[in-house]
């Protein structure tokens, strides 16, 4: 279609200090490869391996932002990596789709993710700082609130203990011109490749809108 001629789509994967990258996460599954055969420039680069902070992140993200505005879908824990891009580059991201957001404050799975970060050599001034926030990791629901352009969000369907449904309901509370997309598994998951055509399908709607 024309009107999708020189479009960009800007693929922001999960993890947070492991093994998770671009490929893994986007390219192995199928996902970027449906997005391109729709006519879509894409653009999926790998996160920092091992960020100190959410800030190290968009300075490295932002490197690979083209000069007019992108489609961002990023995913998990690249979820606040992209708020924190778009807060920083209003400008350069038209549309957010936040995929299988990855829930911040629960105590039990922030434990679990503090032990594996600080195994990794991760100080307490790292963790504090990736960590921290209040429905995602790194922000305050203040900022998340300030977002100015159009927002998506997709829900892990069904929820499990790292990407819960209340995260969700509270991105649409702070975002209530949000639209929510029907939910999936996240790409990594061995269950994934059957659903991979209706993770397409939100992408694409998204991104065309």
């Amino acid at each position: 279609m024309m009107y999708r001629r020189n479009a960009v789509v800007f693929l922001i994967h999960g993890g947070l200090w492991d093994d998770m990258n671009a490929d893994r996460f986007w390219t192995l599954p199928g996902v970027t490869g449906g997005i391109r055969r729709d006519g879509f420039t894409v653009l999926a680069p790998n996160r920092l391996h091992r960020p100190p902070d959410w800030d190290a992140e968009v300075e490295h993200l932002a490197a690979f932002l083209p000069e007019r505005p992108v489609a961002v879908v990023a995913g998990s824990n690249g979820c606040s990596a992209a708020v924190r891009l778009a807060l920083a580059f209003p400008d350069r991201i038209a549309r957010l789709l936040l995929a299988w957001p990855a829930t911040a404050g629960d105590s039990a799975v922030d434990s679990r993710t503090r032990a594996g970060l600080a195994a990794l050599g991760a100080s307490e001034q790292n963790i504090r700082a990736l960590l921290d926030g209040q429905t995602l990791r790194g922000l305050a629901d203040n900022e998340l609130a300030s977002l100015t352009m159009p927002v998506s969000v997709l829900p892990s369907a069904p929820e499990n203990p790292v990407h819960q449904r209340h995260t969700v309901d509270a991105l649409r509370r702070l975002l209530p011109d949000s639209e929510e997309l029907p939910g999936c598994l996240e790409p990594p998951r061995p269950e994934f490749p059957s659903q991979l055509d209706r993770l397409l399908a939100s992408i694409i709607q998204f991104a065309s809108t």
